[in-house]
């Protein structure tokens, strides 16, 4: 780039940037997912699990977690030169979902992860993002040891609509969240054409 300009001479393309949230279940995998695909360095608001958290905080299935998201997780990703998606990860614990309205204003859409182990984790957020209308993908976590179901037998379990996408992703491997990412800008781009259509008929 000079002076704004790319070196062929053709000028900059000035990308469309989406927002994209990441949310389920504590100790889902969602600070992991933004950092696994992020190119900036994440903002990340975690903090000490505490004693006085105890009672509230059902670590049961990850024991081994130590820390909590307390407002969000931020991240960036380019899909491509005209496409930039901004990610938030909303914190998973009851006590913090106040923050969801904030962070789901203007939001494209969302992933929702699933852990089948503890599959009602997920729920709330398939609930809160079904209530509002706004477009999410599930993407079921494949942590080691835990059990695989047939994906219909999660579609199920979770009681979703035919038309919301389910997948199995591993929140650790940068391509597949970039798929999974992918699935939700597509999937939310059909149902806004969807609702458009709806509108004028």
């Amino acid at each position: 780039m000079i002076f704004g300009r790319s070196e062929r001479g053709k000028p900059p393309v000035e990308p469309v940037t989406l927002k994209i949230l990441v949310a389920g279940g504590f100790g889902v995998g969602k600070t992991t997912l933004v950092g696994a695909v992020s190119e900036i360095r994440p903002l990340r608001t975690e903090e000490l699990l505490t004693e006085a958290g105890r009672p509230v905080d059902d670590t049961s299935g990850v024991e081994g977690k130590n820390t909590t998201t307390v407002a969000m997780d931020f991240g960036r990703i380019t899909l491509r030169e005209d496409l930039v998606l901004y990610l938030f990860g909303t914190p998973g614990q009851e006590r913090f979902w106040f923050m969801w309205d904030e962070l789901s204003e203007g939001a494209l859409g969302a992933v929702v992860l699933a852990d089948t182990r503890r599959l009602e984790d997920c729920f709330a957020a398939v609930d809160y993002f079904e209530r509002r209308s706004i477009p999410f993908l599930v993407g079921v976590n494949c942590f080691e040891g835990a059990p695989r179901y047939p994906i219909e037998d999660v579609r199920a379990a979770l009681d979703l609509d035919d038309g919301v996408p389910l997948l199995m992703c591993d929140a650790r491997d940068r391509e597949s969240v970039k798929e999974a990412l992918i699935g939700v800008v597509q999937h939310a781009m059909a149902y806004a054409a969807g609702q458009r259509h709806t509108v004028t008929t």
